[in-house]
């Protein structure tokens, strides 16, 4: 997929890696670039700071856990910009408690936002992909899709969801013979913010620019699944050949995993 004079649409893009790789696209020569942010203030300054770019920038105050608020955002996209070609789902949010610490509240925003908001954004937009049989989706997952963690019972819920979702999607536009390309993006915690007070024993907390580039290559390469720093294969690998209790070991004592959200924090 080549960025050059192409629309696209990033959810969450007024901060952290959704912000980064809304400019890598005007970098790579995008002729409209859409924000979705719930962030109204956020969105202003992020249109004022890419403006330099000298392309179309439209912003769109919404919040994706209100299903008619997509719905009617997606028609304003159509009539004012027309059709998308890129879409990245990158907004997400973690509460980071233990699942009985979860109010239901929590446990049905943070489903709606993560699982359920990307799957109804795509369905917008993914009928005039096929219709043009062309298009890329890049859904922003978290390597928490493959690995269980104490205190992320809920965001690994939603992240498994994205996951199989997003690979069953490609797997239906390469039956359907359609050149739409869907990207799963399984990444380690970035240090954006998002996961501030996250300890890591062994595996590096990502850099948020290193980790947007990688993210805009495989949308531009077409890769089916990236995550990082740990190899997709890698994990599936060591989850088929060892025992249970040695794979909780070898994630609680080597590489320290379960012990990762002890002393989260959060934006706050």
């Amino acid at each position: 997929m080549n960025f050059n004079n192409k629309t696209i649409l990033i959810t969450g893009g007024c901060s952290g890696i959704g912000k980064i790789m809304a400019r890598k696209a005007l970098e790579r020569g995008v002729s409209r670039l859409i924000i979705w942010d719930i962030n109204e203030e956020g969105l202003a300054k992020t249109k004022e700071e890419f403006s330099k770019f000298g392309k179309k920038i439209f912003t769109y105050r919404i919040d994706i856990s209100n299903l008619d608020e997509i719905k009617i955002n997606a028609q304003k996209v159509r009539t004012e910009v027309g059709k998308v070609d890129i879409l990245i789902n990158n907004a997400g949010i973690v509460v980071g408690k233990y699942f009985h610490e979860h109010t239901h509240e929590q446990i049905q925003k943070s489903m709606v936002i993560n699982a359920d908001a990307p799957m109804h954004i795509t369905l917008e937009f993914l009928p005039e992909m096929m219709k043009e049989n062309l298009g890329a989706i890049c859904n922003i997952a978290s390597s928490a899709g493959l690995i269980s963690n104490p205190k992320m019972s809920v965001y690994a819920a939603s992240k498994w969801a994205v996951n199989g979702w997003s690979d069953s999607l490609r797997l239906e536009m390469e039956q359907l013979n359609k050149k739409v390309s869907v990207t799963t993006i399984m990444p380690f915690y970035i240090n954006t913010g998002m996961f501030d007070g996250v300890k890591s024993k062994l595996l590096p907390i990502l850099d948020p620019e290193k980790t947007s580039e990688r993210i805009i290559k495989a949308i531009e390469k077409e890769t089916k699944m990236l995550a990082m720093p740990l190899p997709y294969w890698f994990i599936r690998f060591s989850q088929g050949i060892l025992p249970l209790p040695f794979f909780d070991w070898v994630m609680k004592n080597i590489f320290g995993i379960y012990d990762t959200m002890k002393e989260f924090k959060g934006r706050g």
